[in-house]
């Protein structure tokens, strides 16, 4: 299918109406009309000359919406919906660079999109139209009841390069990991349930660098956001799980820290009926090989000095002790931990 943009007719009202009364299209743009009217629709395309509509260009059918709005000399926000038949055809960035030429032509400099970050198909489309991560925009996002919230800021200039634009941490191939005993995949909102249950527990919460939050509420926003940290290239988590049935194991991630250095850190956790079978060491050896593929020199891990069951996950993992670092860990109350330090280079090649 080939798309085209065309300015609104009245004609194309209905269409709108329909798009935007669509759960999907109102929950991350809060600001529309609820419910959606034809009035609305029809005030809409009377919005003037920096909304176009996304057609079929061999039928005329509207398929979904693109628009700038100039934001200072050269700078234009911009955004974009795509009705719910049409989603995961890319209109939406086959729209995004239709209208990033004619803008780029006509002056502007620079455009950027503000992303609610739990909408990781909207961000896809914008690494798909060449455009970077730039940041958290605090309070960005306003709902009609007045409360706001942050957004995910993407930008491109009229110099970038054309293409998708470039990721630290790509998909996982086939979108999952496997050696046939476990499976790793991303990690979902749909996982909120099983994760909050295995970080909430003691031995987990205690050994958690990061420490864990007691609200459900918090963790289910962290897993419905973990995608845009993968796309941003900070971390890649997933869930372990049995090959045969599914069964939720834990968890496991990749921490790209040190992207100058191409180092990278993993960690793990399994619920304590997973425990005692080799999976942590399963899950870490297809992590840390999936590491290497995409381009890591160095992986490491650290525990602490009495967790010795995950020491010997590190090794059956191929990881070798290196160090003990005094105090590098937290601890409860304030507390500092020493930290074994373990490591695995990447093969060479031969």
């Amino acid at each position: 299918m080939s798309i085209a943009l065309r300015p609104w007719r009245t004609g194309d009202a209905d269409a709108i109406v329909t798009a935007c009364n669509d759960p999907l299209t109102q929950r991350y743009l809060p600001m529309l009309p609820n419910p959606y009217e034809r009035s609305d629709a029809l005030a809409f395309i009377g919005r003037g000359d920096t909304q176009r509509a996304v057609i079929d260009a061999d039928t005329d059918q509207v398929l979904g919406a693109v628009g700038y709005a100039p934001k200072g000399e050269g700078v234009a926000s911009v955004g974009y919906w795509v009705g719910p038949a049409h989603r995961g055809r890319r209109v939406a960035t086959g729209a995004l660079e239709m209208l990033g030429t004619e803008l780029f032509k006509s002056g502007f400099q620079r455009l950027y999109l503000e992303i609610e970050a739990d909408n990781l198909a909207s961000q896809r489309v914008a690494v798909s139209a060449g455009y970077s991560r730039e940041g958290i925009a605090r309070g960005a996002g306003r709902r009609p009841d007045g409360s706001r919230f942050d957004m995910v800021v993407w930008a491109r200039l009229a110099d970038d390069p054309p293409g998708p634009s470039p990721r630290a941490l790509p998909d996982l191939p086939g979108g999952r990991l496997t050696d046939g005993v476990v499976v790793l995949r991303p990690l979902l909102a749909d996982d909120a349930h099983s994760t909050y249950n295995l970080r909430i527990l003691p031995d987990v919460s205690g050994r958690s660098v990061v420490g864990t939050p007691l609200d459900p509420a918090v963790v289910a926003r962290q897993c419905a956001e973990s995608g845009s940290k993968w796309l941003a290239g900070v971390r890649s988590e997933m869930t372990i799980r049995r090959a045969d049935g599914d069964l939720y194991l834990g968890e496991i991630a990749l921490y790209y820290a040190e992207p100058v250095l191409k180092e990278a850190m993993i960690g793990y956790s399994l619920t304590p009926e997973a425990r005692g079978h080799g999976y942590a060491a399963r899950a870490a050896r297809l992590v840390t090989d999936w590491g290497f593929d995409i381009g890591m020199a160095r992986m490491i891990a650290g525990t602490a000095t009495d967790n010795v069951a995950s020491q010997r996950v590190l090794e059956a993992a191929g990881y070798t002790r290196e160090a003990l670092q005094r105090e590098r860990l937290p601890g409860p109350d304030g507390a500092r931990i020493d930290n074994v330090a373990f490591a695995k280079l990447r093969p060479a090649v031969t």
